[in-house]
This record gives C-alpha cells, structure tokens and sequence, in this order.
C-alpha cells in the first residue's frame, strides 16, 4: 500500500505520508509533531515536564463546552506540572482533522506563572490563537498566570518550516530545563534559542528523517 504504517511509537502511528513529508520542503502534520513531542518525552521523563499532544492542545484552544473542560484536564495533572509546552496551531474547525497553516509553541512555567508564546512568523501569525488557550486553560493550571510574546524568537524564512521550528523551541526548552541548576533557572531560556537558525532546522529536518527510520529498524 502506497501509505502504510512505518513505525508505531508509544501512541504515535507514522505512515510512508510522513516520511514524504520530512523528505521534501513540506509543511509538517499533526503526527510527525505528536511523535517528536512524544519522542522528547521519553528522553526527558522527568513528572514535572508536560508534552501536550497537538490534538489535545487543539481541543483545549477550541473546546465548545468549557463546563467539561476541566473533567478533559484532569489527566494531564497540570497543578504538579513545572513546564507545559502546547503546540498551537490555527485551525478553528473542530470538524476539520488536521487543517491549519501556521504552527507556533506555547510554553507555561510554573515558578514564574507565565505563559510564553513563541512564533517563528514575522507577524506572529498565531498570536490570537495561543491567546484563546491561555485564556481556556490559565483557570486550571494556576492563580495568578499571566501571558507574554517573545519579541526575539527565531524566525522561519519561508512558509513550511513552523513545525519545525515547534519541535527545536520545544527541545532547546527542555534542554535548558535538564542541564540548568536550580540557581541558575531564574534565567530564561531564551539565549537558548538563539542557534536555531534556518540552516539548523533544514539540518533537523534531516534528522528527524533518519531518527525515525532509525527507529523503524530496531522496531
């Protein structure tokens, strides 16, 4: 079959699709960005650190019944969590699996009650967007929050990269987080980002390419 499954990981099933897409100039999809997420997870299995998947993150930005929003939360046991990343991304249509066109990471630390959004756009195209999960999930997570843009995030100089760009914020952030004494994390971790280049994410594309086929081989 022309799209069949290649690798199933924890939860995440990547299809020959996805492989196409990392092969060429492409716009990344919901589950090559659910399996890198899900990938730093396992590296990072720290409890205090939360990878939300992108459908979940979806739902709690457009979730239509906010009365059961908070019954949807409780798995995720976001009070005992210190960082929460959430990839945001623009569709609006709950009916519409897997739409949208700009994809932008939104990240929650908890010593600082702060939501940070980070958007490789020039325009931060997503601004509203990580703007409504804010505002749909500050209730549950903790008193106090507040919500800020990082003006000096990486920017992407075409306009398939965003995904990309989401997994290597989303991996510097960890990083920073694993290798940071705890004197030192009053610092942000915005120096952190400044490698990540487009030369670095054409590299990553590669990358991400040969971890899974990689996996593919052990599995």
């Amino acid at each position: 079959m022309a799209d069949e499954k290649v690798l199933s990981y924890n939860d995440v099933v990547l299809r020959q699709a996805d492989l196409d897409i990392l092969s060429g100039p492409h716009f990344l999809n919901d589950r090559i960005i659910e399996f890198y997420l899900s990938y730093l997870s396992s590296r990072h299995a720290a409890e205090d650190i939360l990878f939300v998947p992108p459908s979940i993150a979806f739902w709690i930005k457009e979730c239509p019944d906010t009365a059961s929003l908070e019954e949807f939360l409780k798995p995720l046991n976001l009070p005992n969590r210190e960082l929460v990343l959430f990839p945001i991304n623009d569709n609006i249509d709950v009916s519409f699996a897997e739409g949208g066109n700009h994809w932008s990471l939104l990240a929650f630390r908890r010593s600082a009650k702060v939501f940070i959004h980070h958007d490789s756009s020039s325009s931060c195209m997503n601004s509203s967007h990580a703007r409504r999960l804010y505002r749909a999930i500050f209730p549950y997570i903790s008193d106090g929050v507040t919500y800020m843009e990082c003006s000096n995030t990486p920017k992407q100089v075409n306009g398939h990269d965003c995904g990309l760009y989401v997994i290597a914020f989303a991996r510097a952030i960890c990083n920073w987080y694993e290798n940071t004494t705890p004197k030192d994390k009053k610092r942000w971790w915005f120096s952190d980002l400044e490698h990540i280049t487009p030369s670095a994410i054409s590299e990553l594309r590669s990358e991400i390419l040969e971890l899974i086929r990689g996996l593919m081989v052990k599995h």
